[in-house]
């Protein structure tokens, strides 16, 4: 197994110092002592509404929520992102999972063809620290969505990097998905804005961002493209999307030229579990948990 030492840890000068400990605790936890952060995505019953847990292809297990809760206990995860709702509403019957709250959010019944997005903040990062305090649950951190490119931009730029701000002042992780979208940007995979949205990621002080990979001819072009925006992140630490339902071989192999190739530090991984049965779910968990914690070889297709 991958392991990392607390001393080789990173921890931003924006970490008071009587929290730096807390800081170190919780990416420890997060990452399984790994440096590498698998987390499971649960934000889309806000940003995709029903579409994702109901319909064609897709277990009749993801209708209930709680399906979500016992993969994310069940499975070998580092965190489940979700949003404070559903964690307050189960949380009580999974105590043991380790949550990150996402904050912001927005569905996706206005087309960005009439407006370029914009997500507002939901909760606060004081309200998730009482939350944490009061509910005695396992929250590591923050997660909070950008839209580079959108008209909109500037006013959540200003909104995410308070965010970042007040996680590090509670000794918690921040992990930014950003997202380049919006009329001005004309192509939103491809890797000079993947590598550009990443060095944002930097510049904000994010822990971890997570992008959608770059758009290329096959898995390990895509991952090669990475490897730009990687260097570009710096100290801050990039993980992909794993996006819609995919045949698992072909997920893992785009996993591992990821990590390997790309030089990314994880995943981030929603449809791709909870669209599953629990039995099907918790398996993969263990096969995408063994390649990010153990450096598991695989056949590369």
């Amino acid at each position: 197994m991958i392991e990392i030492k607390k001393e080789n840890i990173k921890v931003p000068l924006t970490v008071p110092p009587k929290l730096q400990e807390t800081y170190i605790q919780n990416f420890l936890a997060a990452t399984k002592n790994t440096g590498r952060l698998f987390l499971f995505a649960g934000d889309q019953k806000i940003e995709h509404l029903n579409q994702d847990f109901y319909g064609p292809g897709i277990s009749p297990d993801d209708a209930d929520p709680k399906h979500m809760f016992e993969i994310a206990k069940h499975g070998n995860v580092g965190v489940f992102a979700t949003h404070l709702g559903l964690i307050a509403r189960y949380g009580q019957n999974y105590k043991d999972v380790k949550y990150l709250v996402k904050l912001n959010a927005k569905t996706n019944l206005v087309s960005k063809d009439l407006d370029d997005p914009m997500s507002f903040q939901i909760h606060t990062v004081d309200q998730v620290a009482e939350f944490k305090q009061n509910s005695g649950l396992k929250v590591l951190g923050v997660g909070y969505t950008l839209y580079l490119g959108s008209k909109y931009e500037s006013q959540m730029l200003s909104h995410v990097a308070q965010v970042i701000w007040q996680a590090h002042q509670h000794g918690m992780l921040s992990v930014i998905w950003i997202y380049p979208r919006g009329k001005s940007v004309k192509d939103e995979l491809s890797g000079e804005i993947i590598a550009g949205a990443c060095g944002v990621g930097l510049g904000i002080n994010a822990d971890f961002v997570k992008v959608n990979p770059p758009l290329s001819a096959n898995s390990f072009e895509s991952a090669k493209l990475l490897k730009h925006a990687t260097i570009a992140a710096g100290r801050t630490k990039i993980v992909c999307s794993g996006g819609t339902m995919k045949n698992q071989e072909d997920f893992l192999t785009s996993l591992y030229h990821q990590l390997h190739t790309g030089g990314t530090s994880g995943i981030a991984v929603g449809r791709n579990l909870h669209q599953r049965n629990l039995d099907e779910a918790v398996a993969f968990c263990n096969r995408i948990s063994d390649i990010i914690y153990n450096d598991a070889v695989i056949n590369i297709l």
